[in-house]
């Protein structure tokens, strides 16, 4: 039986892919700050679908926390879900240093640390992936946060391009999802408009069915799609401006 470790694994697009995975016969290592919300979370999904479910509490912006992810990456996994992450509600010249280097921890060194800790087992084995959660919002530079998921895009494509073999490496790109996200990080997101809303579940299916063709850098919808097209092409002082409307994930 394969086994899938997902960060951030309680809510949102980690919850997601805890259901698909579980549906698609993986063991599972979840991870996230919440003990009590792990092991419910690892309850119901074996009783949903017959799955064995570890739970690792572990806080990835402490060292603590990420030595022990990456203590259990190197027993082995066969597929890696770096989806762990926050915004900030406010823009970057208000928001405290400490809360932007917390961000920069969880965003872009964990996910760094992560997944050089599964890599190794992966490729001895020939076989085995790893997804890094990183959003639309890294085609439009707009604080911290679009720039650490920049940040994980180019990491997730350099870091394939060195691959062989069956080992993947796949950056993905949501837009706005409907989860906790916006909530937890007090986003107001009433100005979004419903037709930009995707769900947790679409999101994962299509990213499955892009690692499966081998895409490197996955945008889910169409609209997306558009939208990060013309993210690439219009000038980048334009792009800020977009990206005060599309801001985060």
């Amino acid at each position: 039986m394969p086994t899938a470790l997902i960060t951030g694994a309680t809510a949102g697009i980690g919850a997601a892919f805890a259901r698909r995975l579980a549906a698609d016969g993986f063991s599972l290592v979840l991870v996230a700050r919440d003990g009590e919300r792990l092991a419910s979370a690892a309850e119901e999904l074996r009783l949903r679908y017959g799955v064995s479910s570890e739970v690792l509490p572990a806080d990835l912006a402490t060292d603590e926390g990420l030595q022990a992810v990456e203590a259990r990456l190197h027993k082995g996994v066969d597929l890696l879900v770096n989806n762990a992450g926050f915004g900030h509600p406010g823009a970057f010249l208000d928001v405290p240093v400490e809360d932007e280097l917390r961000m920069l921890k969880v965003h872009c060194e964990a996910v760094l640390r992560l997944t050089l800790a599964a890599l190794p087992g992966m490729r001895e084995r020939d076989r085995g992936a790893v997804v890094n959660v990183a959003s639309v919002a890294a085609f439009f530079p707009y604080g911290t946060y679009s720039a650490s998921k920049a940040w994980v895009v180019n990491f997730s494509e350099s870091t394939a391009a060195q691959l062989g073999g069956r080992v993947r490496v796949m950056a993905l790109c949501p837009g706005f999802v409907r989860t906790e996200f916006h909530r937890r990080a007090s986003i107001d997101s009433s100005g979004i408009p419903g037709f930009l809303w995707l769900s947790a579940d679409d999101v994962v299916r299509e990213a499955m069915r892009d690692l499966a063709l081998g895409k490197r850098v996955s945008v889910p919808d169409a609209r997306y799609k558009a939208i990060t097209a013309v993210g690439r092409l219009i000038p980048r002082n334009l792009a800020g401006q977009v990206s005060r409307r599309l801001g985060r994930r």
